[in-house]
């Protein structure tokens, strides 16, 4: 019997510190973590994770929305582990699947959790669609050209000056002056 861990940010700019705290006081000894969307069940930890876990191991995670969004997938995930003979342990919601409630809990709280993310982008659709009849702009900014554009870019591509001098006379950076070019 192994501990097992799993721990799962949607982004590479996330830290994974926390989960791997919260675990690294269960004694795992195989730790899985990867930084993907957990928006499908496509993640190459997931698939390690679930082709390396043996019978009678424990499966540990932070909480069950690392291990999947939708209740169909965690229920899919969990099914896969079940196959195997392998136990579910969330910290967050303490919950156990080595019991009957355990595994009822873990389906309503996977169900909820689904409501959770649905209703935040709901809300979040509905927020973007006021703010657009508010006449709130989104994105960055479009930059006029400056007044000497035309007459410096000209010098620019005749090769009568370089790009560094029309982007220094232009006062634009390298990025803004190529994506007006």
């Amino acid at each position: 019997m192994a501990k097992i861990g799993y721990v799962r940010v949607s982004t590479i700019d996330q830290k994974t510190d926390r989960q791997e705290i919260a675990l690294a006081e269960l004694g795992i000894e195989k730790l899985f973590i990867e930084k993907v969307s957990g928006k499908n069940t496509e993640r190459d930890q997931l698939k390690k994770m679930l082709d390396y876990v043996r019978e009678g191991d424990i499966l540990h995670i932070e909480s069950i929305s690392r291990l999947a969004r939708s209740t169909r997938d965690l229920l899919s995930i969990v099914q896969k582990l079940q196959d195997k003979k392998v136990e579910l342990f969330s910290l967050k919601e303490n919950i156990d699947t080595s019991t009957p409630q355990g595994r009822f809990v873990l389906t309503l709280f996977g169900a909820l959790s689904e409501l959770e993310r649905e209703s935040t982008l709901e809300r979040q659709l509905e927020g973007i669609a006021a703010a657009h009849l508010r006449g709130d702009k989104f994105g960055r900014p479009r930059i006029e050209n400056p007044k000497d554009w035309d007459k410096i870019t000209k010098l620019w591509k005749d090769g009568e000056i370089t790009a560094v001098d029309a982007m220094s006379k232009l006062n634009m950076n390298r990025g803004t002056f190529y994506q007006k070019s």
